[in-house]
């Protein structure tokens, strides 16, 4: 069952159970044109090595979130770190992960992990949620402006040398 926009799934803690779940989705955060400058990889390295370090406990800052189907399914997950904001040094979520399963893609799973882990942000602590996406993604880009993110620095990168 796939969900839809009426009936999504249901949004729930991750546990250590649902690691192969969770580390199973981590290529669909390089699933849109990503830059032929970059490894594809290279774009969740990184944050499946602080889903690693969350799973082992070593990163109490950190908390995770699942979208499961009725079937038991997960459908997507949050991977949110608790931190002070960038410029203000205020405290903070940066939402390192968000990652959805092709088949739930579309459905609202997105939005509602989105909506779940600003919730818990908030009851951390946080007074603001922060993340990053590659301007070529358009489909995330236009996601995150409809549930109230702003876009506020440019990054931008130049290969040098050969």
């Amino acid at each position: 069952m796939v969900p839809t926009m009426d009936a999504p799934a249901k949004i729930r803690s991750a546990t250590p159970t649902d690691a192969a779940a969770l580390h199973a989705l981590f290529p669909r955060l390089a699933a849109f044109d990503v830059p032929a400058s970059r490894n594809p990889e290279d774009l969740w390295r990184g944050d499946e090595k602080l889903l690693r370090a969350w799973l082992a406990g070593d990163a109490p800052q950190c908390f995770v979130q699942v979208a499961e189907l009725s079937s038991g399914t997960l459908a997507g997950f949050t991977l949110v770190s608790l931190r002070p904001e960038l410029l203000s040094g205020a405290p903070s979520a940066h939402l390192e992960a968000i990652a959805v399963s092709k088949e739930a893609e579309g459905r609202g799973v997105a939005r509602a992990l989105i909506d779940a882990a600003e919730r818990e942000a908030l009851a951390r602590g946080a007074r603001s949620m922060t993340l990053h996406v590659f301007a070529a993604n358009a489909r995330a880009r236009a996601l995150y402006a409809r549930t109230g993110y702003t876009e506020e620095l440019i990054r931008c990168t130049k290969p040098l040398g050969s």
